[in-house]
């Protein structure tokens, strides 16, 4: 690991060249500014030395970028090396402030330097008024000239400029391979790359920087050797890194050559090498369009434009009611017309219809599929709880088995309950010290598999369900998960929950852990012959049907037969969490191949579930969601990510803060042997972006950066109260919290100024209590101590589940944990079959001790921490009792502390192992799981 104390500020620069290149600017200025007051002298030739060293480190980053350009970055250096100390630093000044407003993205050309000296300084010059509007961006054109042409070819790209254009882009010009690839990764401006036949591999500039990013960010399969294609293998890096930009390969090779080629895949268009300059320019227009074209928002706002007679259901359409009323026509003032004009209920004039698309939801949701890496995409009005919810209707048939972590969404626990599935619970690891759950081992996912295979149930499988991530930022191995569980099973569905983690599709840090980006790396596997050779000296070893007593099977990392596994992938993602859609806006995401066959029972769901009203609005959100994404997704993930690396060692490293608050590292909220890369910190010990890159692709579960546990408890807080009392004191918004943290969760949405903001905040917060325990002497320290032992120290065990009561189980003889979880729940329905016992009453310990057991009518849930700790038909075992009675918050879904734990009467159960007559077949529960405590 990199000992470099600079290695940490290298790390969050990786996450976020915006940011780094701002910095590096800055410090420029710094440099010049000081050499100007200076002057002449000893330390002024000290400073312009500083200069031309900072200077030498920045050209080739800005190589990369179409501003400030060759001219302006040479005639800096010109300004350096004559010693002009003063109209070097307000060149810098200009370039600087221009990339902080970015006010160079509306211009036509280069920042012209100022003449004689600054006496004719000139400002930035103005593009034409109509130019300025139009959206900027950059080409990256690789080609084999020669440096000294890079100018003239700017200028004639910039020729092919029509006052027509809907938009405005420059050219940047590099001359290898390895240049085009860092300028993928550096440059948050490009949306396409043109290449030109005939360049070579490596940079010109021998930068160790350029080269460790280049080493983490390639793909292993894309390496250039003896005779290779580097245009097509350049192609293939740039789908790797940034999948939604346009390739364009010009080839002086007939074109049908190059496209008959897989490796060309990725393309956009390919040209002959002596076609019109035009063509290429009309070709990245339209691509760009293509992104850009919002049918379903595009089409919204001209029907808001149309003088439209409404004679249906929907007074409000229009505003006639709101703006002509005399008691709410202020809602119309703080909405504006806009809205309403904007609304109806409609699905002709180009609305469609959300339930039937056949219009332009339909082609908003086909460019969804295309952004999200898809074959299918299905809008959701009413939030994920609907999305999850209609996954599993259309999957699942009554007595099929889902294996389900057990502290998923409570959407997925009631969507088995409609479908008549029975939950096979697998256990997270637990977080005991910060009353949270982790992410279920893939040894805990194949066990279960493999006792089921054991009792001949494995048939009844249908469904692995799983979250990633969790709300608390646990990143599972995506790819390892569904090989090893195709290789027992190999037609296993998956359903990801991504509701917090759709942003993820935009960045090649995250990509290939998601659901989308995993299915697309195993589609490509099991295409490669070397796969199928290293299944057949698996099954030599293993055999071809995996002996579930053999220990070897759940020792060894499984890969499945390429022949005879399915990619049967859904994923799920609340666009509105991490994206810029309205609340509620959601997306299922489809990747199964064998959809065909499934599509029927999907619209039924979708009927199922769907309002037949839905909010137009959400539906252009989730349409204008996906275009920003696919434009300046890649630029804002990345400054989301900058954000929280930036809190994290604002906090951690703040003399006053850190006595109080501490946001938790991956190797506090991950246990060592879940992170055989050794990371352990994003902010400490000097790891490097190589690190982390490691951690990503080999530990089987990752801490996503943006999500940030705030350790309170020290500062005498539970998160409740600390969430409210930075709701009310500050108006800082959050989310979760447990019983001695918060999480803090860094989006698209925030700035640099919300993470100062942040810090004076905890600061202000940190002098409240060091001034309050100075002035209150040892009775406030003591109390404080105390405080703190309690929030810290004092914390429950965290509940297991037990098992499913064998009145609510196929075979209560059987060793498998499914059970009928539908068959528990409607017996809640009928209040004579049940009871309630205080949860403090004697009654509960005598029955804990000698019977009859304590069964579960309802599903309970705390908040926190905002997971079932009690399901229908579930035998409630010591230590959820011990659980819900030290428990100190007052939202617990499903009880009501003045009745009791709402329960199944003894007499309905009956003997035990009794089947309920309205049991539906195939749901057994989890026998009590051995605890894995860590108190990580």
């Amino acid at each position: 690991m990199a000992t470099n104390p600079e290695a940490a500020a290298d790390l969050d620069h990786f996450f976020s060249v915006i940011a780094a290149r701002l910095d590096r600017w800055r410090e420029l200025g710094k440099a010049a500014q000081a050499w100007a007051a200076q002057g002449a002298g000893k330390a002024g030739a000290a400073s312009k030395a500083e200069c031309a060293r900072q200077l030498e480190q920045l050209t080739p980053f800005e190589s990369l970028q179409a501003f400030p350009g060759l001219r302006l970055l040479q005639a800096l250096e010109e300004r350096v090396s004559s010693g002009d100390a003063h109209a070097a630093a307000r060149l810098v000044q200009r370039v600087s402030s221009a990339l902080m407003s970015r006010s160079y993205r509306g211009e036509s050309g280069d920042l012209e330097p100022e003449e004689d000296g600054g006496a004719g300084e000139r400002a930035l010059p103005t593009a034409p008024r109509e130019a300025a509007a139009r959206p900027y961006f950059e080409v990256l054109f690789v080609s084999p000239a020669p440096l000294s042409r890079r100018q003239a070819q700017v200028q004639q790209v910039r020729k092919l400029r029509r006052p027509q254009d809907e938009f405005i882009y420059e050219p940047v010009f590099v001359g290898s391979f390895e240049d085009a690839v860092l300028g993928v990764i550096v440059n948050t401006n490009l949306e396409a790359v043109v290449i030109y036949d005939g360049f070579p591999y490596e940079s010109v500039f021998d930068v160790p920087l350029f080269k460790s990013w280049l080493s983490s960010r390639l793909p292993a399969s894309i390496t250039a050797s003896a005779g290779a294609d580097l245009g097509l293998l350049l192609a293939r890096a740039v789908q790797a890194i940034r999948p939604e930009l346009d390739v364009y390969l010009l080839a002086d090779r007939k074109p049908d050559e190059i496209v008959s080629d897989p490796a060309a895949a990725g393309l956009r268009r390919v040209f002959y090498a002596v076609e019109e300059p035009l063509e290429i320019h009309l070709s990245i227009l339209a691509g760009v369009a293509d992104r850009c074209r919002t049918p379903y928002f595009d089409n919204l706002k001209k029907y808001a434009q149309k003088p439209v007679g409404t004679f249906h259901a929907l007074p409000i359409a229009r505003g006639k009611s709101i703006f002509r009323s005399n008691w709410i026509r202020d809602m119309g003032e703080f909405y504006g017309p806009t809205l309403f004009l904007a609304e109806s209920s409609a699905t002709t004039g180009g609305l469609d219809s959300l339930l039937e698309p056949t219009g332009n939801i339909k082609l908003a949701q086909d460019a969804a599929a295309r952004a999200f890496g898809a074959d299918h995409v299905y809008f959701v009005t009413n939030g994920t709880s609907t999305s999850n919810k209609m996954v599993h209707q259309a999957l699942l048939e009554p007595g099929d088995i889902v294996i389900a972590d057990r502290n998923c969404h409570k959407s997925h626990h009631y969507g088995m309950v409609l479908a008549g599935a029975q939950p096979y619970y697998v256990e997270a690891f637990p977080l005991v010290a910060y009353s949270m759950y982790g992410a279920v081992p893939v040894r805990a996912i194949k066990q279960a598999l493999l006792d089921l295979k054991a009792a001949k149930r494995l048939g009844k499988v249908k469904l692995v369900t799983l979250t990633n991530c969790t709300f608390d930022g646990h990143v599972y191995d995506t790819r390892r998960v569904m090989e090893e569980c195709l290789a027992i099973k190999p037609d296993l569905v998956f359903l990801w929950d991504e509701a917090w983690f759709g942003f993820a599709r935009f960045s090649p840090f995250y990509r290939p852990r998601t659901a989308m980006g995993a299915r697309a790396a195993l589609k490509e596997a099991f295409a490669d012959p070397e796969y199928l050779k290293r299944y057949q000296a698996q099954e030599k070893q293993l055999g071809a049907d995996l002996d579930p007593k053999d220990k070897r099977v759940l020792d060894t990392r499984l890969i499945p037969d390429p022949r005879k596994a399915k990619l049967r992938v859904y994923q799920t993602n609340s666009t509105h969490k991490s994206m810029s859609a309205l609340r509620q806006g959601s997306m299922v995401l489809v990747g199964d191949e064998e959809f065909a066959k499934q599509e029927q029972a999907f619209k039924e769901a979708v009927f199922t579930h769907a309002s037949t009203s839905p909010n137009l609005q959400i539906i252009a959100s989730l349409d204008v969601a996906r275009r920003q994404m696919e434009l300046e997704g890649y630029e804002l993930v990345m400054a989301a990510v900058q954000n929280a690396l930036e809190i994290r060692r604002a906090v951690n490293h703040h003399p006053l803060v850190s006595r109080y608050f501490r946001v938790l590292e991956p190797e506090e909220m991950i246990p060592a042997g879940f992170r055989p890369s050794g990371f352990a910190s994003f902010t400490e010990g000097g790891g490097s972006w190589v690190d982390a890159l490691k951690a990503f692709r080999e530990d089987e579960f990752v801490l996503d950066p943006t999500r940030l546990t705030l350790v309170c408890g020290t500062a005498g807080f539970d998160g409740t109260q600390f969430k409210n009392f930075l709701a009310a004191e500050y108006e800082i918004q959050l989310n979760k919290t447990s019983r001695n943290s918060v999480l803090l969760q860094t989006n698209i949405n925030n700035t640099r100024s919300d993470v100062a903001n942040l810090l004076k905040v905890l600061v202000e917060i940190s002098k409240g209590i060091e001034e309050r325990l100075k002035s209150g002497g040892e009775p406030a320290r003591a109390a404080f101590a105390a405080r703190v032992k309690a929030l810290m120290e004092d914390v429950p065990d965290l509940p297991n589940f037990s098992r499913f009561h064998d009145r609510f189980r196929d075979d209560p003889k059987g060793r498998t944990l499914e059970g009928d979880m539908r068959a528990a729940f409607y017996v809640a329905y009928d209040s004579e079959r049940c009871e309630h016992v205080k949860l403090m009453s004697p009654e509960i310990d005598q029955r804990l001790k000698s019977g009859p057991p304590l069964v579960s009518a309802h599903f309970v849930i705390p908040y926190p921490p905002g997971f079932p700790i009690m399901v229908p038909g579930q035998v409630i075992a010591a230590d959820t009792i011990e659980f819900m009675r030290k428990l100190d918050v007052k939202e617990i879904h499903g009880y009501d502390a003045s009745l009791g734990l709402k329960l199944i009467r003894p007499a309905v159960l009956g003997k035990s192992g009794g089947k309920s007559r309205a049991a539906v077949p195939g749901h057994r529960a989890p026998v009590p799981v051995s605890r894995r405590r860590s108190r990580s």
